[in-house]
């Protein structure tokens, strides 16, 4: 009969909560930044709303509005999918600069999805689509539950 040395009902510890906001941080700006790609290819829910503000622009117009956002938004998702791994890295090894970049990540992301959420355009509506802007918040829950843990852990 062998016994194992790790314990099934062990604890989660602060480290371990923290891993798991961090990780789920990242797959939430990962789905964060593809969606509005696979709305381009399928629902065209962006398309749509841009044209329902310019319902005089042409399709040429309307395409190129929607470019536009996928670039805006894939930029963001990159830099922001590379801070979560920096701050995943810093964490692991923990740097006690981790919870300043956190902080600071946070509120450039959290910026970035108001901005998406509540600022109008020329046509009066909100520029970027609502069922899309949505998407740019769930990393950042992600991510405030991430800097209360860090700073807890200094």
């Amino acid at each position: 009969m062998s016994t194992s040395s790790i314990s099934v009902d062990r604890p989660v510890t602060r480290d371990g909560r923290l891993t798991v906001t961090l990780w789920p941080g990242l797959a939430l700006t990962v789905v964060a930044t593809v969606v509005p790609f696979v709305d381009a290819g399928t629902t065209h829910v962006l398309a749509d709303h841009v044209r329902a503000g310019y319902p005089a622009y042409s399709a040429h117009e309307i395409d190129a509005a929607v470019t536009a956002y996928l670039a805006i938004l894939a930029t963001a998702g990159v830099l922001g999918t590379a801070g979560w791994l920096v701050t995943i890295r810093g964490a692991r090894r923990e740097r006690r600069w981790v919870p300043w970049l956190a902080t600071a990540l946070l509120v450039l992301g959290a910026g970035l999805a108001l901005t998406g959420l509540t600022v109008t355009d020329t046509s009066g509506d909100v520029g970027l689509a609502p069922a899309v802007a949505w998407f740019q918040v769930l990393p950042c829950l992600a991510g405030l539950g991430a800097v209360v843990l860090l700073w807890r852990r200094r």
